[in-house]
């Protein structure tokens, strides 16, 4: 489809300006990361890497990194089982009530995130009797990053078919020999990209975690969310944000090369 220059030049001059005011913010966090000013003042007095030098010297920041990867990694791996499980029974199997169990499946990454932090609070608390802590965390972020890995593997299993599969049935391999040299190394790439994808939802998240994390546990946007207002801790803060900001983005780049190098294939 053709459109107009005048349509054209719109249409980027309102892309330029979404961008501005995505981006521009984060450039203004890793100036400040940099400042010699111990509050967030622009335009900065001066430059310096004492921030640097400080906040990967903070026990308190490497532990809530620490916090985070360990409940990111464990998230995704339970995720990439659960959503591959899940992802096969739907898609390949045709039951009473399939549609229904698709929507519960894809629900908890729609849902508001202070609804699910509540609900799942209420359960571990109220119903279960169980106190919160990083297992509660984990289990609570399993629960949306299960829908990363299940929308990923759902779209390849679509275009897959199934007559590599029967093929190999018919050679009289096995279901496991199947899934080993047929299945698996078709939907690699893909519980790769979802995988990737869980981890990053789950490094960064803070409403569910807040909800669901015991007085002991505290995750890097929790450390954030704390040390923001302290005195002389912004510029800390800001050399934080951008490392938090570098570990979302790199899962996520990583998790769309992928899925295109896939889909030239």
């Amino acid at each position: 489809m053709r459109i107009s220059l005048g349509t054209r030049v719109v249409l980027g001059i309102i892309t330029a300006v979404i961008l501005v005011i995505v981006y521009v913010p984060l450039l203004v966090v890793l100036i400040n990361s940099f400042s010699t000013s111990a509050s967030l003042t622009w335009p900065p007095p001066g430059f310096t890497l004492e921030w640097w030098g400080r906040a990967f010297r903070s026990d308190g920041a490497l532990e809530a990194v620490g916090t985070s990867a360990l409940v990111a990694v464990i998230s995704s791996v339970l995720a990439l089982i659960l959503g591959t499980m899940l992802s096969f029974a739907l898609q390949r199997f045709s039951f009473f009530g399939r549609n229904t169990v698709n929507l519960l499946v894809i629900l908890p990454i729609a849902l508001p995130g202070i609804i699910t932090g509540i609900a799942l609070n209420n359960l571990f608390r109220t119903i279960m009797g169980v106190p919160l802590s990083i297992w509660t965390v984990i289990v609570a972020h399993t629960t949306f990053c299960i829908v990363t890995v299940f929308n990923n593997a759902v779209a390849r299993l679509r275009r897959m078919g199934t007559s590599f599969e029967e093929a190999s049935a018919d050679l009289g391999a096995g279901i496991w020999t199947t899934f080993r040299l047929v299945t698996f190394p078709q939907l690699r790439s893909a519980l790769l990209a979802g995988g990737l994808l869980a981890f990053a939802l789950s490094f960064d998240e803070i409403v569910v975690t807040t909800f669901t994390a015991g007085s002991g546990v505290k995750t890097l946007p929790m450390f954030i969310i704390d040390n923001v207002a302290r005195p002389n801790q912004a510029p800390i803060v800001s050399v934080i944000a951008i490392v938090l900001v570098v570990v979302s983005i790199a899962p996520i780049a990583l998790a769309q090369k992928f899925s295109g190098s896939e889909q030239r294939r």
